[in-house]
């Protein structure tokens, strides 16, 4: 079966000294200390090594076809968002970001799907850019985090940024970042291992809560890591809808079930009964293969969670390569 990937992460081999442009730190920056890896530095800080296959297509290609994966979705590492820089020093490394995946994918247009990053906490900027991303540069859709600046995705400055986003056709991918009580606990991995999922429950949760999928019912978004923690623990929040509306309901009174089936989630649950699960939760036609290439939270093998899966044939066609297009919102590449 063909295999389209919708999660994977790319960085430009070089990158600016953006810390000496803009006259202030915390960006990131490359430093190629062995053949073929390189650290990613923020400032003088060590944030983590990464090898070729983070930047090197023709790496991606060869590791892609050992894997049977036909397509890659492109997206910039999340670090990368840069939210809490100057706006226009955000636009200007979005820019940057943008055209090296625009370029990837016109180096090789069967192989790769981009998506572009925004300033998000610059609204107007980020209508620019989007706006650029799909007119001028060709990609399908953006990757925003879970929050901006812990600034949750329903409040009212991001909404036009969604709605340009439904207006364009453009798809949505949501990925955690600057997780909730990261600096309470950096002791054993815990923000990568709990408060990642944590970030896209609190995503999905407030995007429901807050109406934006209400009010913007064509915008197609999907969400990483399986939906995070919301999948098992959607009981807990639709019994707080249910007990406390004075709490919950205060933006949109809608029940949150109404809302499962309208967005959609990658398959990186790291294990077939939850992968089942969510299935069943969200849609056979809302789940798609994403691995989380090329870091070692992903699944190092993607698709074969799906593919040794105890489902029908015809269900696996779905994960691994329909619902993906119907994301996206283009037709399938042949």
């Amino acid at each position: 079966m063909r295999k389209i990937d919708i999660h994977t992460h790319i960085i430009p081999e070089h990158l600016p000294k953006w810390g000496e442009k803009f006259g202030y730190g915390g960006f990131i920056h490359l430093e190629h200390h062995k053949n073929c890896r390189a650290k990613m530095m923020v400032d003088d800080k060590f944030f983590r090594e990464i090898e070729s296959n983070c930047w090197d297509p023709q790496q991606r290609i060869k590791e892609c076809d050992h894997h049977h994966v036909d397509v890659q979705v492109l997206s910039t590492i999340p670090v990368m968002f840069s939210y809490w820089a100057k706006p226009q020093d955000c636009l200007d490394v979005s820019r940057f970001l943008n055209d090296h995946i625009a370029q990837v994918v016109k180096n090789f247009p069967k192989r790769f799907i981009g998506l572009g990053t925004l300033p998000m906490h610059a609204p107007e900027l980020a209508v620019k850019e989007l706006e650029r991303c799909v007119k001028e540069l060709g990609l399908t859709g953006i990757q925003i985090g879970s929050n901006v600046n812990q600034l949750n995705l329903n409040e009212p400055q991001f909404f036009d940024i969604f709605k340009a986003a439904e207006e364009l056709g453009a798809c949505v991918f949501i990925h955690p970042w600057e997780m909730m009580g990261r600096n309470d606990m950096q002791k054993y991995w815990l923000p990568w291992l709990v408060g990642m999922p944590a970030e896209t429950s609190r995503a999905i949760c407030s995007m429901i809560f807050g109406g934006v999928l209400e009010r913007l019912p064509k915008l197609r978004v999907a969400f990483a890591h399986g939906g995070g923690s919301f999948p098992a623990t959607f009981a807990r929040i639709a019994h707080g809808f249910d007990e406390r509306p004075d709490l919950v309901a205060v933006d949109n009174p809608n029940h949150p079930k109404n809302y499962l089936g309208k967005f959609w989630l990658d398959s990186l649950t790291h294990d077939e009964r939850m992968l089942q699960y969510i299935i069943d939760f969200a849609g056979e036609d809302k789940i798609c293969l994403g691995s989380d290439y090329p870091f070692p939270l992903g699944e190092l093998k993607p698709g074969k969670l799906i593919e040794e899966a105890d489902l029908k044939k015809k269900l696996k066609k779905k994960l691994l390569w329909e619902n993906a297009f119907e994301w996206l919102g283009i037709p399938e590449i042949k």
